[in-house]
């Protein structure tokens, strides 16, 4: 791969201008982070314990909060430390990887909700076949596609991106590399890019949320059609955890990667980035925790059991 790169370093100009700010972000972005890594890896470890949990739902739900940890390790460590940084570089190279595994979770995220939606529909609207239908096979292979979807489309933008010529200025208006930002330091015509970028990124997004709310349609039938309030109660409650995530995430995706980039997209850009990668993967285990029953009888199980 040809790189005609100038440009050895990039820095990033992060959240804000203001020194005074930064101690006090830094300290709420990392409880965000804490909370993130605390919440998710703790129901990675409560669904492989608990054996009644080993289910294709909960066996999604453990890949999301894989995801959640990944996607948000990606960018939250380095804009803390340039929090307290003077110098706040980051390599050509160093650059390009993080862009690469950004995107690479991020896809695979939002492809992993639409599985998941597809999940609550078979086991609300075929609930005596849903063993049959979502086998262990299947669900590998809905898990893989996620992931080798998501290897090729942030492999698409990152190559597109790298073959770019940096020749000045090297400075990011972003707290870490991402496509639109980036593209607006090249030395070259990127409107190639910018297309790939917003009908690629932005139709995979939007069809996905499509795909997504029209298992809910055909959900909303079947819940109509069951004849206790309780238990309409109880099947929606599997749901509206995974229809609030959906919301936060495909929201701020499609607002920030279907939009022409313009200056101001950019300061907009940084907003909506804060949501997706700190405060989305942070509140998604408070809202699977708060809303599933089952998570909530495990973690009392294992907490009683515990020597201490």
């Amino acid at each position: 791969m040809t790189n005609n790169t100038f440009i050895s370093e990039f820095v990033l100009l992060g959240l804000t201008d203001l020194a005074q700010l930064e101690v006090t972000l830094f300290i709420f972005f990392l409880v965000f982070y804490t909370t993130c890594l605390i919440g998710n890896l703790s129901i990675m470890v409560i669904t492989v314990i608990d054996k009644t949990l080993h289910t294709p739902m909960y066996y999604f739900l453990w890949n999301l909060s894989f995801i959640d940890v990944c996607f948000s390790s990606v960018t939250v460590p380095k804009m803390l430390g340039d929090f307290l940084a003077l110098k706040k570089t980051i390599s050509f190279a160093g650059c390009i990887t993080q862009m690469y595994f950004f995107h690479l979770f991020g896809t695979a995220e939002v492809l992993l909700l639409a599985v998941m939606s597809y999940d609550r529909y078979v086991a609300i609207g075929n609930p005596l076949r849903y063993s049959v239908i979502m086998n262990t096979r299947v669900c590998r292979l809905l898990s893989f596609s996620t992931w080798i979807s998501g290897y090729f489309h942030s492999l698409l933008h990152t190559v597109m991106v790298a073959r770019l010529p940096f020749c000045g200025p090297n400075l990011v208006k972003h707290f870490f590399c991402d496509i639109k930002p980036m593209l607006k330091l090249a030395c070259a015509d990127t409107s190639l890019n910018l297309k790939l970028l917003t009908r690629v990124t932005g139709t995979l997004t939007t069809s996905t949320l499509l795909l997504t709310l029209l298992s809910y349609v055909f959900i909303s039938k079947f819940l109509l059609k069951i004849r206790t309030a309780a238990g309409r109660k109880r099947a929606f409650s599997t749901c509206s955890a995974h229809l609030t995530v959906v919301f936060l995430l495909y929201g701020t995706a499609i607002f920030t990667y279907s939009r022409p980039s313009t200056q101001d997209s950019l300061d907009h850009d940084r907003a909506a980035a804060v949501l997706f990668t700190v405060v989305t993967p942070a509140i998604n285990p408070i809202i699977y925790t708060l809303r599933n029953k089952d998570i909530k009888k495990s973690m009392k199980k294992i907490v009683h059991n515990l020597p201490f």
